[in-house]
């Protein structure tokens, strides 16, 4: 399920966008999202395992590790969703009811498209995009 994480996520890499020559540190994106610095700490980990931010241990702060041009909103959504679908189906319907036989592998395919839909949209959007909007 999509929740919060996808847009805090475009969030952080906004901020560090922003300030392309400092290190941006969780505790300063914290403020700007207002939620705890151990929520961004997580979110930038799933982005740097991703390869769209760089971090060091024992120096504080982020960079983006590429430019806003070269991140797609579909590479943010992977990196922050990777394991995860976007759609759940009930477990466990009735074999012994028409619709319960059926409804997983009906429901499957309309969910499959939904999702390839919205991948798609998100894989045309930058985060230069994005961010030209957030100050149009």
């Amino acid at each position: 399920m999509i929740n919060s994480r996808l847009s805090v996520a475009i969030h952080i890499l906004s901020l560090l966008a922003s300030h392309p020559r400092e290190r941006v540190t969780s505790e300063y994106i914290a403020g700007s999202v207002q939620t705890n610095p151990v929520v961004i700490r997580r979110l930038s980990s799933l982005l740097r395992k991703a390869g769209l931010i760089e971090s060091a241990p024992g120096i504080p702060g982020a960079l983006l590790a590429k430019p806003p041009e070269a991140i797609t909103l579909l590479e943010v959504y992977e990196a922050i969703f990777a394991e995860e679908n976007l759609f759940s189906i009930h477990s466990g319907p009735n074999p012994g009811c028409p619709i319960g036989q059926n409804i997983q592998r009906t429901l499957n395919a309309s969910f499959e498209r939904a999702e390839q839909a919205m991948k798609n949209e998100l894989a045309r959007q930058t985060l230069a995009e994005t961010m030209e909007h957030l100050f149009a």
